[in-house]
């Protein structure tokens, strides 16, 4: 056995493909600062990266809630329906550009800024999970409400909840709780978006070492108008271990009472118009140094941190607005007469309803996958928290758009009420991390996480013999791969699936194999220059987007299934139709990433853009001669 070993990792050494493989892979292990992730994580995306199935998080479908959080869960879930339909006025607040006094009181009543405090903090101490069921209702009904609340709490204060000491927590929490104070949150500045590190604003600290001074402005920023508590990001100068000082970014609260704190004008915009949006200023503002959150020089890692904490919360919301177009289509379908037949007999309108349908199942289960994965306690969910963001913020695009069509000149008119959510809805693509950055956040926390492994399989063929598990599992899936043999990846035969589900387990089993072998094939290609490949990366995390959807909707179909639910059969319909479209869609972008005839394209793509640029507009002239 060890002459075979011996064997292997001589072949290994000496293919010069396999040289230039180990070369690549080490370069890469620095391809991305986006997150220090664990070097044996359980998430389900980041593994698949590697080609593995790994089902910790995602089999069975996650049950987190005891019986009495279900029944306080169901108490404030019927109170908070109540509140929207009876005293929200969703076509009002969207007329008017804000939430009136009334209503804001009427949900500091319901305890609505507040979910997830600690009860001791006079907080409702609701779960993950209990919380997503909350903001769903939410986003049912009023996404611009959702976001004065959302930007409260999501991410307004979730920095003190996540790196306040116990002096700030008992400080701030209490009157952030009950909406006595309003929460903002600063990172965006005009030149600075999705690139958190080029930001100007800039804290110096004090001779006496009492204070920072703040001083630099951030731009649209939700609540800027109303709140009275900032979680701000600044440079600070710091000084490492050497001696060297370099400008980091550190968090800070601030409060609009130390004075210097002013804000501009309620923008005027698009959608969400009831929530306020405004630039805000920091002038010479003293921050006392007790309010540094997160440490000095920490605020990066703080801000990542809030933005992967609070996403799950837009998915579970947008899932929400997504049943309100799925109903407002329905009810139309449902009763609209054209040619002598109700129009949901017509198979253009059936196959909308049913993608519409299907779209919200796998948003939704992927809501109450995420935050299930967090109430248990997983460390690593950001990969599959920005999949969910991009998937729900565009599901949700879709699903309005086609309920407007559904629905007809109706659709188009606004007292329908579906042209305010569809205006609502755009932002969501935009903010707290673009669906673009998020595909390349996905594509490239995935390969680092790859990267890490093959590095240590490269150590390992140092020592072949001392490492013969290692070796021989590697050369062993590497040679199947080359075969099209399985490496060993079988959901279909995983007593979690349902036996009815066999044939869509099968297809989200090949994709997964065929995801991890493109990503060896794109870092022996590439190498640490795959960060430079966004094109490719868009197709990595397409398929990746894909491929975690099926296994959600795989896994909460076949809990409806066990448990002989009476949706059972239409979910069971539902994650079949998926997985089958899905997995073209993952052979598709798969293929696309690693081909040569269409890298060749996405050179054309960037040289036409390149003229498009320089012409500053259309390159052509008009058909005409003008």
């Amino acid at each position: 056995m060890f002459r075979s070993v011996a064997r292997i990792s001589s072949a290994l050494k000496q293919n010069k493909l396999q040289n230039h493989l180990f070369q690549k892979w080490s370069e890469c292990a620095v391809v991305t600062q986006t997150r220090n992730v664990s070097e044996e994580s359980k998430s389900f995306g980041l593994n698949l990266f590697r080609g593995q199935a790994h089902g910790e998080q995602v089999f069975p479908f996650p049950e987190v809630l005891n019986e009495e959080q279900r029944d306080n869960l169901q108490m404030f879930a019927d109170q908070t329906a109540k509140f929207f339909e009876e005293q929200n006025d969703a076509l009002k607040n969207d007329l008017l550009e804000t939430v009136e006094p009334e209503t804001m009181e009427g949900l500091k009543a319901l305890g609505a800024f507040g979910l997830q405090v600690p009860v001791e903090l006079d907080g409702l101490g609701l779960t993950n999970t209990q919380y997503a069921r909350l903001v769903e209702i939410v986003g049912a009904h009023d996404l611009g409400v959702g976001i004065v609340l959302g930007a409260h709490q999501s991410i307004g204060f979730k920095g003190i909840l996540l790196f306040g000491n116990d002096e700030q927590k008992q400080k701030y929490l209490p009157k952030l709780a009950a909406g006595e104070n309003i929460a903002a949150f600063c990172l965006t500045e005009p030149a600075s978006g999705s690139d958190a590190g080029s930001i100007k604003t800039r804290a110096v600290l004090s001779d006496d070492g009492k204070h920072y001074i703040l001083n630099g402005s951030k731009i649209w920023i939700s609540n800027g108008g109303l709140a009275e508590i900032f979680t701000v990001f600044a440079q600070t100068p710091v000084t490492d271990k050497n001696g060297d000082t370099k400008d980091k970014v550190t968090a800070f609260i601030v409060e609009r009472s130390y004075g210097g704190v002013t804000n501009g004008a309620p923008e005027k915009k698009m959608g969400i118009k009831c929530s306020n949006t405004a630039e805000v200023y920091f002038e010479d503002v003293k921050i006392p140094v007790e309010n540094v959150l997160g440490g000095e020089g920490g605020g990066f890692k703080v801000a990542m941190n809030i933005l992967n904490n609070g996403r799950f919360g837009m998915v579970a919301a947008l899932a929400g607005t997504m049943r309100y177009c799925v109903h407002k289509a329905v009810d139309h379908a449902g009763s609209r007469v054209q040619f002598g037949k109700s129009i949901h007999t017509f198979g253009t309108i059936q196959e909308k309803i049913a993608q519409m349908a299907i779209r919200h199942y796998v948003a939704e289960s992927m809501a109450y996958m995420i935050s299930a994965n967090m109430d248990q306690g997983f460390k690593d969910f950001q990969i599959e928290a920005a999949i969910g963001k991009i998937y729900a913020s565009e599901g949700a695009w879709y699903c309005a758009d086609e309920a407007i069509q559904i629905l007809g000149g109706m659709g188009f008119m606004r007292d329908c009420g579906i042209e305010r959510v569809m205006r609502d809805l755009r932002i969501f693509r935009i903010f707290e991390g673009t669906n673009d950055i998020l595909r390349l956040f996905v594509a490239l926390t995935g390969i680092q996480y790859a990267g890490k492994h093959l590095k240590d399989v490269q150590k390992a063929l140092k020592n072949p013999i001392g490492n013969i598990g290692t070796v021989v599992g590697f050369a062993g899936k590497m040679a199947k791969r080359k075969l099209g043999a399985s490496t060993g990846v079988d959901l279909h035969n995983d007593s979690n699936v349902n036996p009815e589900l066999q044939d869509a387990a099968k297809k989200a089993s090949k994709a997964i194999e065929h995801f991890g072998g493109t990503i060896d094939q794109l870092l022996i290609k590439y190498g640490k220059n795959i960060m430079h490949e966004q094109m490719v990366l868009n197709r990595v995390a397409e398929a990746a987007i894909d491929i975690y959807g099926m296994v959600c909707v795989l896994s909460r179909a076949s809990r409806s299934l066990s448990t002989n639910v009476a949706s059972a059969s239409t979910e069971s319909a539902m994650c079949q139709t998926f997985c089958e479209e899905a997995s073209v869609r993952v052979e598709t972008n798969l293929n696309i990433a690693v081909s040569d005839r269409n890298m060749k394209t996405f050179r054309t793509l960037s040289t036409i853009s390149d003229e498009v640029i320089k012409h500053g507009g259309c390159v052509q002239e008009h058909p005409l001669g003008f």
